[in-house]
């Protein structure tokens, strides 16, 4: 599969918006290239608003989690924020029973959280 298929990076006005086009992320399906993709997004461009757009996706491996705290410490280095959003209530779990709801915000569609992170300074 094309990686503009597995992983698709926008933007509406300074925020950038990042989403898939599987149902399934795991090691074997698209893991890498989104890691590829977003490590570069982050060191090329440092993007100060991004947001993590879940819609569509049904299920994800633990390494995901693994990729998003990464994301989010790179983005924290410079200062820039990172939100969820459209994640399942099967995904919505995950996160509880590892305590990463602490660090992340979530809202229920893309909309929303693009909307919340216009009101957050950088």
């Amino acid at each position: 599969m094309d990686v503009k298929q597995i992983i698709q990076i926008t933007t509406d006005g300074d925020v950038t918006i990042v989403s898939f086009g599987l149902e399934t992320i795991t090691g074997l399906s698209g893991l890498e290239q989104i890691n590829e993709r977003l490590r570069a997004l982050i060191a090329d461009d440092q993007p100060g608003k991004i947001v993590v757009d879940f819609d569509g996706v049904k299920f994800f491996s633990s390494q995901v989690l693994g990729l998003l705290v990464d994301v989010w410490r790179r983005l924290s280095d410079y200062g820039g924020i990172m939100l969820i959003s459209g994640i399942n209530p099967q995904l919505n779990r995950v996160f509880k029973i590892t305590n990463l709801d602490k660090i992340f915000e979530f809202y229920p569609d893309r909309a929303s959280a693009v909307k919340a992170m216009r009101q957050k300074k950088l």
